[in-house]
């Protein structure tokens, strides 16, 4: 006989871990305890050996489905027969050292339950188990129990009691239990009436949704506004009203059939739509039939639509009863945050929406859609790191044991941290030049870190001055006295991707291709067209593409044409812009361009000139939108032929990409291969420097390797192993982390120093 102790690290908490614990016990017959802890879940057995080593194999192989376990401790103690094996009251002392347990979307069970008329939770909008719902959203305080949560206040009743405390339930510690006698009520807000009869709350909402009304609903993460995608005059006036004239609406379904009848649907796809995490999901649409959906008005001149599927109870019968798809997109004026509380959002969005329905479940912490799409080889690409991926890190390659804090860059705002050894990347916050979003940033990092009692002992930012999250780093180091240390925006880029494939362990050099809009150089200008080694544990720059003239500041990334002009500025082709200027423009920006000093090296001005010059886009009204016309355009042409290199030295100039462009477009070729060309030359680019580096291993990172077509053509490429992203996306949201794993390589150079510098002493 025998007693051990584990201790268990990871996602473990609102996973039913515990529920899961016990029954392994049972089954085994071993006596003992299991609790939620601080810093993850603590167990004790007695019993037989043989037992309890099963037990033991039982816990690594098979944990819930939702479980995550990243290390697992044992101890053996004096034996001790503890009596029969149950679950106790959770230890809130010691060191936070717990992943946070993300928002799930509803499980197959409660989905079944919900549409069940002989369940008691029938149509009810708030169905959870220990398998699905909120989590991350609500939580207050560590470990994840009830009573540290926005739901601490409602008592269950007796038949839920009875399910959170028996071993044998499905919702036994299901902290978010409740049912339609405890329920989580509604109301339902108009200009001039509210409606809080819970049983016609959503059949009224649906109802005005068919009739072309804006629907503010609130979800998990915040509020979303639905309005009928087959309604072209309602998605028009949702873009009017939200000030989003272009960019892409997001779409729920409420059934796979229905998804398929306006998209294709990949295994990949499809698994990642109805996954735990349920993100937005980018499909190609179906262009044979016409299908109903407003497509040019939800995703105007795109080939993809954004799809996801209603993965909140309460979502999913408002779906169901509209039976068509819905636009589903945050709740907020384009370029803020997600609106996310009640208050908040009676006040303001009853000038986008015509109804507001509202909850009394609180959100803690705001988060929106995580957005993610697939290559044709089913390789995934994170666009938006939020609900559901959202904030743990994993697998953890960061090795030192410092409390760290990394706040990121700008456009993409995350911030990441590291405390005993265990990682966090923020959800997406949004573009820190803009003041509520900066005011989310705050306090989410303020949330997590009063979570964890974290204190830093280090920070790290951007070398861009004029970031907002630099000057708060600055001002927080200053206010804690510790240090502060600026990181090379692109070289964070290639440390994020190196950390991600733990390619810094391997010893075997690595060419980065870091691509983006834009990043603070060394020299003061504009990087973006980076391509940089790591050899024996260094980050070195290796080439670059060639600096062209910045004017004009934002208006510049703004405005493709005047990307254009400056790249083609020193060519005898730059006539032929003219026609996108007016006299006055004309002779103003040939001005400036004459006698500017910053440079640039953007790839993200590059593919915004090579939308203008195809007649694609002209002005942005959202950013990216030029290049993903751009790539919706190349993925319209039938790709033939076998890859072809060609080196030289004229690849590295932007102007020659788009002189290309300008010379297929002379020649009459039609804009779908001439944007295919230009996408396939990019790629002959990165090639021709593999070759000169005398690599075969390339890792990418930056914005542009959001494009799938860009990957696809650069995994073709024979003899050359490509590495991406795989937890975080290509985009500024990686930086925060990339501070992290830039500062641990230097941390491993600096150790590495210290040993041959007393090799060297000692011989």
């Amino acid at each position: 006989m025998k007693t051990l102790h584990f201790h268990i690290e990871g996602i473990v908490q609102g996973v039913g871990f515990r529920p899961f614990v016990y029954h392994l016990a049972k089954a085994n017959h071993l006596s003992g305890w299991v609790k939620n802890g601080s810093d993850g879940v603590h167990i004790e057995v007695s019993g037989p050996a043989r037992r309890i080593n099963n037990f033991r194999d039982m816990l690594r192989i098979s944990p819930p489905g939702n479980a995550v376990i990243k290390a697992r401790h044992e101890k053996e103690l004096d034996h001790h027969h503890h009596g029969p094996f149950k679950i106790i009251t959770s230890e809130t002392s010691g060191g936070k050292k717990v992943l946070f347990t993300p928002d799930y979307g509803m499980c197959d069970d409660c989905e079944q339950e919900l549409n069940n008329p002989a369940d008691r939770r029938y149509r009810y909008p708030f169905i959870t188990c220990t398998q699905c719902g909120p989590r991350y959203s609500i939580i207050r305080d560590l470990p994840y129990d009830r009573p540290n949560t926005t739901m601490d206040w409602m008592v269950m009743c007796d038949r839920c009691q009875d399910e959170y405390d028996s071993p044998e339930n499905r919702r036994h510690f299901s902290q978010t239990n409740s049912c339609p006698d405890c329920a989580v009520t509604m109301k339902y807000y108009e200009r001039d009436r509210i409606i809080s009869n819970q049983d016609m709350i959503i059949d009224y909402a649906a109802g005005q949704l068919l009739e072309g009304k804006v629907v503010a609903v609130k979800g998990i993460g915040g509020f979303l506004l639905l309005c009928d995608a087959t309604n072209e005059d309602s998605v028009q006036a949702l873009r009017w009203r939200k000030i989003r004239p272009d960019k892409p609406f997001a779409l729920m379904y409420p059934r796979e059939s229905m998804i398929r009848r306006d998209a294709h649907i990949t295994t990949a796809e499809r698994t990642a739509i109805y996954s735990p995490e349920s993100p937005i999901v980018l499909l190609r649409k179906r262009h044979e039939q016409d299908t109903g959906l407003a497509a040019d008005a939800v995703a105007p001149g795109l080939n993809r639509i954004g799809v996801m599927r209603p993965y909140a109870p309460l979502l999913s019968l408002i779906s169901n009863a509209v039976n068509r798809p819905l636009v589903a997109t945050s709740a907020n004026v384009s370029g803020s945050p997600i609106i996310y509380e009640n208050k908040v959002a009676l006040d303001e969005p009853y000038d986008i929406a015509d109804g507001i329905l509202v909850h009394n479940r609180d959100i803690i912490m705001a988060e929106d859609d995580s957005v993610v799409r697939f290559t044709r080889d089913g390789v995934r690409i994170i666009l938006r790191r939020s609900r559901g991926l959202a904030p743990n890190y994993l697998p953890d390659v960061i090795r030192n044991n410092q409390s760290r804090l990394a706040v990121g860059a700008s456009m993409k705002g995350t911030f990441a941290l590291t405390q005993s050894s265990t990682t966090y990347v923020s959800q997406y916050l949004g573009d820190q030049d803009n003041y509520e979003a900066e005011e989310s940033y705050h306090a989410c990092l303020s949330h997590i870190t009063n979570l964890l009692d974290f204190v830093p002992d280090v920070i790290y930012a951007d070398m861009h001055p004029k970031y907002a999250s630099t000057r708060y780093a600055l001002e927080l180091s200053r206010e804690l006295d510790i240090p502060f240390e600026l990181v090379q925006h692109h070289e964070a880029h290639f440390a994020a991707v190196l950390a991600e494939n733990k390619l810094s362990e391997s010893g075997k050099p690595v060419l980065g291709v870091i691509w983006d809009g834009t990043g603070y150089g060394h020299d003061g200008n504009i990087w973006g067209g980076e391509f940089m080694m790591f050899d024996g544990g260094k980050i070195e720059g290796f080439r670059r593409m060639k600096y062209f003239r910045h004017i004009m500041g934002d208006k510049m990334v703004r405005e493709p044409r005047i990307s254009a002009l400056s790249i083609l500025h020193e060519s005898t082709h730059a006539g032929q812009l003219k026609q996108f200027f007016n006299d006055g423009e004309w002779n103003l920006y040939q001005g400036l361009l004459s006698k500017g000093t910053l440079k640039s090296s953007s790839m993200g001005r590059l593919f915004d000139a090579a939308a203008c010059l195809l007649g694609i886009c002209e002005v942005s009204t959202y950013e990216g939108e030029a290049p993903s016309l751009l790539e919706a355009e190349a993925e319209r042409f039938d790709r033939k032929g076998q890859w072809e290199e060609s080196p030289g030295d004229h690849l590295l100039d932007p102007a020659y990409h788009l002189l290309q462009v300008l010379l297929r477009k002379n020649m009459g070729i039609h804009v779908q291969e001439n944007a295919y060309h230009f996408h396939y030359g990019l790629v002959r680019t990165i090639v021709y420097v593999a070759r000169l580096a005398r690599v075969k291993r390339i890792a990418c990172s930056g914005g542009v390797f959001q494009n799938g077509l860009l990957v696809e053509l650069l995994q073709s490429v024979p003899d050359i192993e490509v590495y991406l992203h795989k937890e975080l996306s290509p985009n500024d949201e990686n930086i925060s982390f990339g501070q992290l794993a830039h500062a641990d390589l230097r941390w491993k150079e600096a150790e590495r120093n210290s040993m041959r510098k007393e090799a060297t002493t000692i011989t």
